[in-house]
């Protein structure tokens, strides 16, 4: 979905419909659907974490974002001592040879979460077309609604306080966001906090970052 008031996409899940299909990605939604890490100090601290669930739940708090982020960067400590010494890595055979596409679609997992690629080249191999969607467009709707669950809580209407621009900070920073990746904009990009009224007048403005 395309809104008129940002330069990001709104990704949803079709069947669920624009509501209801929104959805987030990264290393809280990995830890939460693996079920087992194949490293064993990442295990170890995917089990404790795990233990915060209840009932055999999945844990939705954001700020556990940054708890999972820790177990896969512990993760990824191990697994590169290992794939130091994988034989597949050490040859000179880097070229996967096949048949010419003119168009692909692909997708990975990074460490902010999934990136979902879409090219078409010409007879030139120039690209024509592009369409990416980055992990932080992924989770555009979460952060957005992360901050509007920081105002119903700590926005008294009448103010910007500082408690409530390090709160929106807090909840923004949880999905380690790259705005520039996302809106493909040139320069600084601050996140700007206005106030309004009940006709859309700014009462105050402030640079949140």
């Amino acid at each position: 979905e395309v809104r008129s008031w940002s330069y990001m996409k709104f990704p949803f899940i079709k069947s669920l419909g624009k509501e209801n299909g929104w959805y987030r990605v990264g290393p809280l939604a990995r830890v939460n659907n693996c079920d087992f890490i194949p490293t064993p100090l990442a295990e170890e601290a995917r089990k404790e974490f795990m233990s915060e669930a209840e009932n055999g739940s999945v844990i939705n708090s954001s700020m556990y974002y940054h708890w999972a982020r820790l177990i896969e960067t512990l993760h990824a400590a191990e697994g590169m001592k290992e794939l130091l010494n994988d034989p597949d890595l050490q040859g000179e055979d880097l070229i996967l040879r096949g048949e010419k596409r003119h168009e692909a679609v692909a997708l990975l997992e990074a460490p902010r979460g999934t990136l979902f690629h879409h090219y078409r080249i010409n007879e030139n191999d120039q690209v024509v077309m592009a369409n990416l969607i980055v992990s932080t467009t992924n989770n555009n709707e979460p952060m957005n609604r992360a901050v509007q669950s920081v105002a119903r809580e700590y926005l008294s209407g009448q103010k910007i306080t500082e408690a409530l621009l390090n709160h929106i900070e807090v909840a923004i920073r949880a999905y380690d966001p790259c705005l520039s990746c996302a809106t493909h904009a040139l320069g600084q990009m601050p996140l700007i906090v206005e106030l309004l009224d009940a006709v859309v007048d700014i009462l105050e403005t402030e640079n949140a970052l």
